[in-house]
């Protein structure tokens, strides 16, 4: 099977990569089509549709409007310091492709938008990513001196804890 050019979401650009989307000939339970691509991230909704929802049904709300499906829960859409409009936040929750983390998924705002997710990342990563990545994964912890050392070196992108980075 052929696979088509995955749609484009602005919030989460990149989901092979981040792994909430995989090459698969399963067809989608919404549009009833094999396109070479599910999503394999969380869902919230009544239906169970674990790995039965193709990106372009995410994309376009199809899988929203049929199944009241939410990729990413919208009350964790921002922290209360970073409120965005509705639209953006329905954006977010309704039509953009999720991702799995180790506690209950929080998608970041700031500048009145939605963040865009980058994916997860571990001490190594982070180092790369630089000082300014480092020093807002540490305000995020809340964690200082040896706490925040013994913290961030402990950080892998395919354990736990681990960084997300948008």
């Amino acid at each position: 099977m052929a696979q088509q050019p995955l749609p484009t979401f602005r919030y989460h650009p990149d989901p092979i990569a981040t792994g909430s989307i995989e090459a698969s000939d399963e067809s989608c339970v919404a549009c009833k089509q094999a396109r070479g691509y599910i999503y394999v991230g969380p869902i919230y909704s009544e239906k169970d549709l674990d790995s039965l929802i193709c990106p372009w049904c995410i994309g376009d709300g199809t899988a929203h409007k049929l199944f009241d499906a939410e990729f990413t829960d919208i009350a964790y859409v921002g922290d209360g310091r970073n409120e965005v409009a509705n639209a953006i936040a329905e954006e977010v929750a309704y039509r953009t492709p999720g991702f799995s983390g180790w506690q209950q998924e929080r998608w970041f705002t700031h500048c009145d938008d939605a963040a865009a997710f980058l994916g997860a990342a571990g001490h190594d990563e982070l180092a790369v990513l630089g000082p300014e990545a480092v020093e807002s994964i540490r305000d995020e912890a809340g964690l200082s001196g040896t706490d925040w050392e013994h913290y961030f070196n402990g950080l892998d992108k395919d354990g736990s804890p681990t960084a997300y980075i948008f």
